[in-house]
């Protein structure tokens, strides 16, 4: 008998199946459901719950609140791509008179715009979305809370005044737009504003007594790209595989690279050290490794989106419960138990298809000053620049199909990196960013900045 890689051993599926007992029933969820997604399959769903017999499957609706964040910021980079905005927009120039203008789209996005965390009373999360009829009722009569730009501070209605960009841009209801541009590509067909069956009921549970009290469910209105949506692990499991990896028929992988990199620190007192924010999506560091993802919370419902990047294994934790199981800490660990538990298997070693006589010639040691650095040459004309001791900056570039290649990650992210020839055609140094990399520490034949004392290398007599 053959078993396909992909398949998880039983060991790391009763693993999993613990795991989210344990939070079903020390967090006292009527209902708790959860995906594992490994190199971009679902490879695992578990369900535990304690009010009948109908175990909900990954084809389930649950309210995922927050994580809607994350759809509604694919829209706005969809515009940017798209040249139709500029993340550094101030918001008055697509949606003036809110109050709220200097902010740019980038800051909105971050949550650094200065915007109260939620609307004015009553409680948007728990009363109609009527209630709310304008963007002036969203905001109040003071929007701002700190000034535009200086620090993250959460904020629901800025989600609501990007779901207003996304509408006056592309003239259509954001609902409308987010089915056309979002979900239909990405075949996330359970996956809605209003809950369609079958669907999970919100509860509150009694926090001194096993009791219940049913949640409202209300149309949030002018929120509703804070919040909205309704989903399944299902459909958040191929949602996560577009995260990690992109789809040219919604955003390319560069933009979705955007979307996870840091913009903004959280707050400490709030979340704890090690996570920051970036466009739409949560990032933090747990037990040495990346985590990017969101989590959602709505009167009855928690949810929670978790991706390990370098493993490319991620977790969906659903609940119908207004408060009980830490769902980040359960995706966090569900992701963590597959990666310990079963190491990812490189990728065979295979030679480049063909080698460019150029490109190989670049490869190699190189020194900045006297640090030693070695550019190795990567698929698809890429190369990597790494210390060969110690720590140090280090980076991946992509060809930029001019003879350079730009930083995608670390320290040199968006920098230039290119090899400059002397006028006989042979290499006379690398440029980073105005950084010169000589093959010999501090080449004299070199232009290094500042120069090279002409007496050259010195023992101690001679100092």
């Amino acid at each position: 008998m053959t078993t396909d890689e992909h398949d998880l051993l039983p060991a790391t599926r009763r693993a999993l199946l613990h795991r989210i007992a344990v939070a079903q029933a020390e967090g006292r969820a009527p209902s708790l459901v959860a995906a594992v997604v490994r190199d971009g399959r679902t490879v695992w769903h578990g369900a535990r719950t304690s009010r009948d017999g109908d175990v909900p499957d990954e084809n389930v609706q649950y309210r995922i609140g927050s994580i809607t964040k994350t759809f509604t910021a694919v829209l706005v980079l969809r515009l940017r791509d798209e040249g139709l905005l500029d993340l550094q927009d101030p918001l008055e120039k697509h949606l003036p008179g809110t109050g709220a203008g200097r902010a740019t789209i980038a800051d909105l996005l971050a949550h650094t715009g200065g915007l109260a965390a939620e609307s004015p009373a009553p409680w948007w999360e728990r009363t109609p979305g009527t209630l709310r009829p304008e963007l002036a009722d969203v905001l109040g009569k003071e929007p701002l809370r700190h000034p535009v730009g200086r620090r993250h501070h959460y904020s629901n209605p800025g989600y609501s005044l990007l779901g207003a960009v996304v509408e006056r841009l592309r003239g259509a209801p954001w609902e409308d737009v987010l089915r056309r541009e979002v979900l239909e590509p990405l075949g996330l067909t359970r996956t809605t504003t209003q809950p369609e069956a079958p669907h999970a009921k919100g509860w509150a549970v009694h926090p001194w007594a096993d009791a219940l009290l049913p949640e409202p469910s209300e149309d949030l209105g002018l929120m509703a790209a804070a919040g909205q949506l309704w989903s399944t692990t299902g459909d958040l499991a191929r949602f996560a595989v577009f995260l990690a990896a992109g789809d040219d028929r919604v955003l390319c992988a560069e933009s979705v690279r955007e979307m996870r990199a840091p913009a903004a620190p959280a707050e400490a007192a709030d979340v704890g050290d090690g996570v920051t924010y970036g466009l739409g999506v949560q990032i933090q560091h747990r037990d040495g490794r990346l985590f990017v993802g969101h989590s959602g919370s709505l009167p009855g419902f928690l949810a929670n989106l978790t991706i390990g990047i370098d493993d490319d294994v991620a977790a969906v934790v659903l609940a119908n419960c207004t408060s009980g199981p830490l769902t980040a800490a359960v995706g966090a660990d569900l992701v963590r138990i597959v990666i310990e538990a079963e190491p990812r298997i490189p990728e065979p070693w295979r030679p480049l298809p063909e080698v460019d006589p150029a490109l190989l010639e670049l490869a190699g040691p190189w020194y900045w000053g006297t640090s030693a650095f070695a550019l190795r040459l990567l698929p698809d004309a890429g190369v990597a620049l790494e210390p060969l001791r110690g720590q140090g900056r280090r980076s991946r570039f992509l060809a930029a199909g001019d003879g350079t290649w730009t930083g995608i990650e670390g320290y040199y992210a968006g920098e230039t990196l290119q090899a400059v020839r002397r006028a006989d055609g042979t290499v006379s140094h690398l440029d980073l960013g105005s950084f010169v990399f000589t093959r010999r520490p501090y080449d004299e034949g070199a232009p290094v900045p500042g120069g090279v004392d002409p007496r050259g290398w010195q023992g101690a007599g001679s100092a």
